[in-house]
């Protein structure tokens, strides 16, 4: 049966709009899915916050796409909006249109770091001194209020307030940035940078709960040097765990670390490898991975050939920001 002309049309306007969406370079799409004209990064799947994490996690991008204009937009408006002038950190989320849109002054000690690192990268890239001096004051802060020493480890506390429990300290493993503390090693030649390295690999290397053998989104390091789940936080290996791999995978993609993931995702089918596990109550997500949170599985499992900076038409911030940051740790390690 033939369908009608205006039918056959509005077909031809659909597939031509997807096309177009599927062609477009995944920055284009980014920006203009979660870019705001004043410079913020709208997570669009969390009541359109903004917070530390997406200004890195742009700034990054920008850098990576010669996109200084956009790189400016995005710097400019996180010094405005979320600089802590007492202590050169960044307060950790911004909620629009709420009375105080920076109600808790606490920092998010990775998005410290991404900035730092975002603006490293701008100054090498633009031979810039003005953003290396930044990233300077950013990271004497990161070390003076983040970092300490504890159980005989030094660690990077998830953030500057709350995270000293004094008999232990409560450490977010995704907020590992190897690469980061790489480059800054190299730049500074800080020792504290490349202790981080290796006491984050180490303690990784215990991080090891339940049958699957993963890390938690949040784990407790005790004084006598033990790891355990973090009271009172999730039991599940999920939405922030699943960046560690990338983490490692970025500073060195032969790491035996990437092991404990590599046995447990390759039990599963590409497309049907659950979302997150309840590693302690062995149980897992009854859907599953996609978008950026699959293209780390990809990239963990060396099958990269699935992996482009194309974005799908409903991929949200968090995802679609992943599957940039694949893309980009894929082509620097190539």
């Amino acid at each position: 049966m033939t369908k009608p002309a205006w039918l056959r049309w509005t077909i031809f306007l659909v597939v031509m709009m997807v096309s177009a969406q599927a062609s477009a370079d995944g920055w284009s799409t980014f920006k203009s899915r979660f870019l705001t004209p004043e410079g913020r990064i709208v997570d669009n799947a969390n009541n359109n916050v903004s917070h530390t994490e997406g200004q890195g996690y742009g700034m990054l991008l920008a850098v990576a796409n010669d996109d200084r204009a956009t790189f400016d937009q995005l710097w400019s408006w996180t010094r405005q909006h979320l600089l802590n002038t007492q202590n050169d950190l960044f307060y950790w989320r911004y909620t629009p249109d709420a009375a105080e849109p920076v109600a808790d002054k606490n920092n998010a000690s990775d998005g410290d770091v991404l900035i730092a690192w975002a603006l490293q990268r701008a100054a090498d890239k633009w031979s810039s001194q003005s953003y290396q001096q930044a990233s300077d004051r950013i990271q004497r802060a990161i070390v003076k209020h983040n970092v300490v020493t504890f159980a005989g480890r030094t660690v990077m506390l998830p953030g500057a307030q709350g995270f000293n429990k004094t008999s232990y300290v409560v450490l977010n493993p995704s907020y590992f940035l190897f690469e980061a503390w790489k480059r800054f090693a190299e730049h500074s030649h800080l020792k504290v940078w490349n202790a981080l390295i290796n006491d984050g690999m180490d303690l990784l290397g215990a991080m090891h709960f339940g049958k699957t053998g993963l890390p938690l989104d949040w784990v407790a390091l005790n004084a006598d040097g033990s790891v355990a789940p973090a009271v009172g936080y999730s039991n599940r290996f999920s939405y922030d765990a699943v960046r560690v791999p990338l983490n490692i995978w970025w500073y060195d993609p032969q790491s035996l670390r990437l092991v404990p993931f590599q046995n447990v995702w390759q039990r599963y089918g590409r497309l049907t490898t659950p979302a997150w596990f309840d590693v302690l109550g062995n149980s897992n997500a009854p859907y599953n991975l996609d978008g950026g949170l699959l293209a780390i599985r990809d990239l963990t499992l060396n099958e990269t050939g699935y992996i482009s900076d194309r974005l799908a038409p409903d991929q949200n911030y968090f995802s679609a920001s992943l599957q940039l940051l694949v893309w980009l740790a894929l082509q620097e390690k190539r």
